[in-house]
Parts: C-alpha cells; sequence; structure tokens
C-alpha cells in the first residue's frame, strides 16, 4: 500500500499544482453525483409519495386552483430532484479548463528553464512538458467521467419528473 501511495504522489508531483486543483474539483464533482444517486435511491420516493399522497386528498382535481396546485407540487418536487445537477455540470466543463490552465503553467516552467539555461538542456525542458500534459490528460478523462456521471444523473432526474407527473392525475 506504501509504494501505491509514493507512485500516486509522484505522479501528483510530476503534474504540478493544477493537477491538486483537477484533484479537488474532480472530488466535489464525484461526491455531489454520489449524493444525488443516493437521493435517487433513498429520498426521492418519500418525496414523490408526500406529493402524490397531498394531490390524492384533495377531494378535487380539475379547477384551475387545483392544476395550480399540481404544477406546484411538481415544480417542488423538479426542485429537489434538480438540486446540484448545475453545479455538477459547471464543474464537469471546469475540468478542462483546469487542464489547459495546468498546460500554460507546464509551459511557462518550460520558458523558465530555456531563459535559465539558454535552450541547452532538454532534460530540464522534458520536465516541464511533463508537467504540461499531464494535467491536459488529466482534465480530459475527469470531464469524460464527469459527463457519464452527469448524463446518468439527468436521466434519471427527467424519467422521475415524467413519473411524477403521470401520477398527479387530474381524471379522477
Amino acid at each position: 500500500m506504501g509504494g501505491m501511495y509514493e507512485v500516486l504522489m509522484g505522479f501528483m508531483d510530476k503534474g504540478g499544482p493544477v493537477l491538486w486543483l483537477i484533484a479537488v474539483l474532480l472530488f466535489v464533482m464525484w461526491m455531489l453525483l454520489f449524493e444525488r444517486i443516493c437521493y435517487f435511491k433513498l429520498g426521492w420516493k418519500g418525496d414523490v409519495a408526500r406529493a402524490i399522497g397531498t394531490w390524492e386528498g384533495r377531494s378535487e382535481r380539475k379547477s384551475w386552483n387545483a392544476h395550480q396546485i399540481r404544477e406546484k407540487l411538481i415544480s417542488e418536487c423538479r426542485i429537489q430532484i434538480n438540486q446540484y445537477l448545475p453545479v455538477i455540470k459547471t464543474l464537469v466543463a471546469l475540468c478542462p479548463l483546469f487542464g489547459l490552465l495546468g498546460t500554460v503553467w507546464g509551459m511557462i516552467e518550460v520558458f523558465n528553464v530555456m531563459a535559465v539555461t539558454g535552450g541547452g538542456d532538454a532534460k530540464s525542458m522534458a520536465g516541464g512538458v511533463q508537467q504540461a500534459t499531464i494535467p491536459t490528460m488529466a482534465g480530459m478523462v475527469a470531464a469524460l467521467s464527469g459527463v457519464f456521471g452527469n448524463t446518468y444523473v439527468t436521466r434519471i432526474a427527467q424519467r422521475e419528473t415524467e413519473f411524477l407527473q403521470d401520477n398527479l392525475t387530474t381524471d379522477h
């Protein structure tokens, strides 16, 4: 286990400080995704049951007021189900941008080495190029994983919203 930690720390050092920012961004993004998945598995059913119970407890469901109450119930549930989805989408979009920041950071290191050594030390310049490419790759991988996670929870949110709308009927 100690060897794995050393490998990970070596990778993080090669990627520079921006790689740590990408790691934090990725951690927050996946914690929000897991929170949404847990909500869909555990909390959503209770919210739907309360909304349907409130709607079914009404004696009349055909008037304009009843339709407004139905829309209110759907809207409240939609707010709950879509919570954090815009934040997750923003974090997914930020991942490649942080990767680009890492590229710029690494290239600044390359130019710094060139300025100090006169451009003759290829080994030192390679370290800066490595520091430029690792965050780019990490930002893209983080964004791709976030796209898949975001697509998954967004589809669940749409499906469950449609389910709620279908179950708050006005015909009986």
